[in-house]
């Protein structure tokens, strides 16, 4: 049985009903536990690092923030690679081998933190390797956008990332509960000792790696034998990379950078970020809710998109949101030992929330964007409407992947950026400032291009 489809034609309203729906359907929910995955691996460390010190690695703060950093480095210069990969090698295989490449870190994972002497260069390795997950969610995100008609777009590339980034949440919610129990028995290694409560309890550290395998060799096979590779979004590098020479790119990069780049960055740093400034919190209990907002947000942000007339519109709130809610947090840090942590972990939800909905917004945006760009020259007559949209579609897709490899950086930026903060200035004020400022730039080119009633490209 062959995988490649080589008739796919999404806006012919009769193809897509009778056939077209249905394969497309298919590949989105195969697409998004692949995804989800991904997610978990990138992110895992940000809760993995709060037990490291328990069991005996000797890591500062700084090192300990490079760590939850460093997948978002590796997987956003990963991302730029992949969101070209899928016309090249086709969206099944590409989906499959990215998959089966999350089998490194979990395992690596695993049996780096059973040893208290394992050497922070392995740990910095490992750190890099959950990069593999990173880089998914470009080609994740271009591959399922071929599939889908212009009309639906926007709600399958939501449903695609937001369930998707529900592994960010997962991770911070199980995690904490896997190293609990012995899950695989001798299979799994021996437990380690922690203090707690000034009690001595047993934990298997191990299984923040362990647990993912299954599902990640499930999630391969899934993609392997029931996902498609389309004829129709066969490109090579040379004909996707026009999008270098497009401004629109550029500017929704860094439109992405502050949601999509925002929400990585939180869910990295949030968790040690609560054990450093509210110690009589336990961050395990709160630090999942953030990233499982901004997911479900992300999931409705097409709705919300239709409720506020446009992607633009959307945007702009956002944005205008965002730089709100930091104020929020600076007003709530701890002084002098003393902080509103209720308030401040509010003030975190707003934030999340918004950037989920700000995900779901751009992606929005792209494919309006480079429609009316194509739509200037079919009505020129240079082109037929037919090449037109097959154009349009192609950069879209490749814009949406190489923006979210650009945004990605956030995921690295934002923690690095408070332990940097922590060290030259002994508070995060600063780095939450500096976040304020790039919001009001982001706010000022999304009115300027999109969202104002003359402007450039308003979508």
């Amino acid at each position: 049985m062959s995988h490649l489809i080589q008739d796919w034609r999404p806006e012919d309203p009769e193809f897509w009903q009778s056939t077209g729906r249905k394969i497309a359907r298919r590949n989105l929910w195969i697409s998004i536990p692949a995804l989800f995955l991904a997610f978990v691996m990138w992110q895992v460390w940000s809760v993995t690092i709060l037990n490291l010190p328990n069991v005996g690695f000797n890591f500062s703060k700084d090192q300990l923030f490079w760590l939850a950093a460093l997948p978002a480095l590796s997987g956003s210069t990963l991302r730029v690679f992949y969101s070209f990969m899928v016309p090249i090698f086709g969206g099944r295989k590409w989906t499959a081998i990215t998959t089966a490449s999350l089998l490194l870190p979990a395992i690596g994972i695993g049996f780096a933190v059973q040893d208290p002497t394992t050497s922070y260069s392995t740990m910095v390795i490992l750190a890099l390797l959950c990069g593999f997950g990173g880089g998914n969610f470009s080609s994740s995100m271009a591959n399922i956008s071929f599939f889908f008609p212009k009309a639906e777009k926007g709600s399958a590339l939501g449903l695609n990332a937001g369930l998707g980034n529900l592994g960010v949440s997962a991770v911070q919610f199980i995690v904490p509960l896997a190293i609990t129990a012995g899950l695989f028995g001798a299979l799994g290694g021996e437990p380690q000792t922690m203090m707690k409560n000034n009690e001595t309890v047993q934990i298997w550290l191990q299984n923040a790696g362990f647990v993912w395998v299954p599902f990640i060799i499930l999630a391969t096979l899934a993609a392997w034998f029931g996902m498609n590779d389309l004829a129709s979004a066969k490109s090579s590098f040379k004909e996707q990379s026009v999008i270098f020479s497009r401004k629109h790119n550029w500017i929704m990069c860094i439109l992405y950078l502050g949601t999509f780049g925002s929400f990585l960055g939180f869910s990295a740093g949030f968790p040690f970020l609560i054990k450093l400034l509210f110690p009589e919190i336990n961050p395990a209990k709160f630090a999942f809710l953030g990233p499982l907002v901004g997911a479900l947000t992300r999931s409705a942000g097409g709705w919300v998109c239709k409720k506020l007339g446009g992607g633009a519109r959307t945007t702009q709130v956002v944005f205008v949101g965002m730089i709100i809610g930091v104020l929020g947090v600076l007003m709530f840090l701890p002084t002098n030992g003393q902080g509103n942590f209720p308030a401040f972990f509010a003030c975190f939800m707003v934030l999340f929330a918004l950037s989920g909905i700000g995900n779901a917004s751009t992606f929005v945006q792209v494919p309006l964007i480079f429609l009316g760009f194509h739509q200037k020259f079919a009505d020129a007559g240079q082109i037929t409407q037919e090449q037109c949209v097959q154009n349009a579609n192609r950069e879209a897709a490749a814009v949406i992947g190489f923006t979210a490899a650009f945004a990605g950086y956030g995921g690295f930026l934002i923690p690095k950026s408070f332990g940097t903060a922590l060290s030259l200035w002994g508070s995060v004020n600063g780095a939450l400032i500096g976040f304020i400022l790039f919001y009001i730039i982001c706010a000022g080119l999304n009115w300027w291009y999109y969202a104002r009633k003359n402007a450039e490209a308003k979508c």
